[in-house]
């Protein structure tokens, strides 16, 4: 089966791509396992008309959008191959499934890698977030806190304060620069440099963290970037660019979101140093337009 582009990953990314690509008449096929990085959330936020659906509705929603153009396809399933081939690209997928393709859009996501933490991961998605603006709102008027994973986390704490009274938990790694410094006391930041040793929680609403000297610090919320991985083992086979992060990496691409591989576009987290629902629809608009354009005016 041939298609002028597969798209790997159908969430956010994925099927705005391929929303641009149908109504451009071109045949598409949209291969996604239906494991997004979002899953672990009830709600999605700021994503404009859709805001407060379930990331679960959102993608019925674009799935069914997407059904009324006569020239897209779906498999629900795992992409485990991905090679060059004389057409453009040929794709295998786990159930033993193969397409070629002219063009390939990988947006299929990443993995968040909590710190370990007792406690920290039954809270994911719903009380331990990584988001102010996926998230923050519903927060609100509460304690909150930002764990320390990179330098970044010092930043994301002076911003806190816009949604409650915050402490930044240091994990004693991270030591504020004096003019960041500075900020955080203005803001009315408390700095705690004791690490956290577990976090006490009611049906995933975080209540407490106990830090290692044994004193308890009531939360309402607590703000963490966790490090993050490639969903897929494609990245590294295929030997992409990639671009370092303070989180981790993410594939390198040009303005037009083309990979170091020409016809190998990459949306989404995969992509984005900056990370959000919104913010994946946008480059999975932006790659399947210049996917689109290549067809045009690479062939």
């Amino acid at each position: 089966m041939t298609y002028d582009v597969v798209i790997i990953g159908g969430s956010f990314a994925g099927m705005s791509a391929a929303m641009q690509l149908v109504r451009a008449q071109r045949k598409v096929l949209l291969i996604d396992a239906n494991s997004p990085r979002n899953r672990f959330a009830k709600a999605s936020h700021g994503v404009f008309g859709l805001d407060g659906k379930s990331p679960a509705e959102i993608r019925e929603i674009g799935l069914t959008q997407l059904r009324a153009y006569p020239t897209f396809e779906l498999w629900e399933d795992l992409v485990e191959g991905l090679e060059q081939c004389d057409l453009g690209f040929s794709v295998l997928t786990k159930t033993g499934l193969e397409a070629k393709a002219y063009r390939v859009i990988l947006a299929s996501g990443i993995r968040d890698r909590l710190p370990d933490i007792d406690g920290l991961s039954e809270c994911w998605g719903e009380s331990v977030v990584h988001c102010p603006y996926c998230h923050g709102y519903e927060l609100r008027h509460q304690n909150l806190g930002v764990l320390a994973t990179s330098e970044m986390s010092v930043h994301q704490a002076a911003m806190i304060p816009d949604w409650g009274a915050t402490t930044l938990f240091t994990q004693g790694h991270f030591s504020p620069e004096s003019n960041l410094a500075t900020l955080l006391e203005k803001r009315g930041v408390v700095i705690e440099q004791t690490p956290i040793k577990h976090v006490l929680s009611a049906d995933k609403r975080i209540q407490s963290v106990v830090l290692e000297d044994g004193r308890e610090v009531s939360l309402g919320g607590l703000y963490v970037g966790p490090k993050i991985e490639m969903n897929t083992p494609l990245i590294e086979r295929l030997g992409l660019d990639m671009m370092e992060t303070p989180l981790g990496y993410v594939v390198k691409v040009n303005d037009m979101k083309e990979s170091s591989i020409k016809g190998l576009f990459v949306a989404g987290d995969l992509s984005n140093p900056m990370q959000s629902g919104t913010l994946a629809i946008a480059s999975g608009t932006l790659a399947g337009i210049c996917a689109h354009r290549s067809l045009i005016f690479e062939s």
